[in-house]
């Protein structure tokens, strides 16, 4: 990749982003298109991220991704904020056009682009959602978007699910929702009708980590999705022993990336490039 004094920079703010798998899959995407854009990744302290924020204007970044801890700190920071993320609380990129930066939420998009790649629709279905955090409330609104049937919510704070539920059908009318005791996350009487799964926590992230789901209830599913991309976790051993399709984190990653790709260059993203970087083409 060459670097001229007309590069348009890119990049992530996080805390920490040495682990961060978007510059392989970001800077593959240019090199593909021969675009003279770099992307890089930026630790910033929290005590600097209003000054980092300035700084996309200072040195004229096309725009950055926001990860963990930033993406609801970074927000008044901002010129201006996409609809939907000021719904969500949250934003994961920020496009600087003119001068102004507006932040977006791409993960929702990433996500649902994810599962419809693989012909799997969405409509009507019942959700079993694991998690009531950002990563959740990014999902599940656009759960409802596709016009799902029923959203059953289960986070290990039981008050954080409820918040969910209600914040769904006060931004969406949404009245599909229900709440699922952690405690009894695997009675069976919140499963007989359950379509796909969907983990939104960080369990499974460690190898020590024990799976929130029984293994009996994953065979009779239609999918299931883990937004932990690190390693394969219980939960998608189960849906492979039990021939259920599944879909980890990397995918999202991938697809939420593409959808920041666009913003900032205007151009179509080469998700199948992008894939092969990361490793999801085998």
């Amino acid at each position: 990749m060459k670097i001229t004094g007309i590069t348009k920079i890119t990049g992530v703010f996080g805390y920490p982003v040495k682990h961060s798998l978007s510059p392989v899959f970001h800077n593959a995407a240019f090199r593909y298109l021969n675009l003279d854009y770099v992307y890089i990744p930026i630790e910033v302290a929290p005590e600097n991220i209003g000054n980092a924020v300035k700084g996309i204007k200072a040195m004229n970044f096309a725009g950055v991704n926001i990860t963990v801890p930033y993406k609801t700190t970074v927000m008044p920071y901002l010129d201006e904020i996409d609809a939907d993320a000021k719904m969500l609380c949250a934003v994961n990129t920020l496009v600087n056009k003119e001068g102004k930066i507006k932040g977006y939420n791409t993960d929702g998009h990433g996500f649902i682009r994810s599962i419809k790649e693989r012909g799997i629709t969405l409509k009507d279905k019942t959700i079993f959602l694991l998690g009531a955090g950002g990563a959740a409330c990014a999902v599940a609104d656009a759960l409802v978007k596709e016009n799902v049937g029923k959203i059953c919510i289960c986070n290990r704070t039981d008050q954080k699910a409820i918040t969910l539920k209600e914040h769904l059908l006060k931004t969406r009318n949404f009245q599909g929702g229900c709440v699922v005791p952690f405690a009894q996350k695997n009675n069976e009487e919140y499963w007989g009708n359950v379509d796909i799964l969907i983990n939104t926590t960080s369990i499974g992230m460690q190898e020590y980590d024990l799976p929130l789901v029984e293994e009996r209830f994953i065979k009779p599913l239609k999918l299931v999705y883990d937004i932990v991309y690190n390693r394969e976790t219980d939960i998608i051993k189960f849906a492979q022993k039990a021939g259920v399709p599944f879909i980890d984190g990397l995918s999202m990653l991938v697809y939420q990336g593409a959808v920041a790709f666009e913003f900032w260059t205007g151009i179509t993203a080469p998700v199948e490039e992008m894939k092969k970087a990361v490793g999801l083409d085998r």
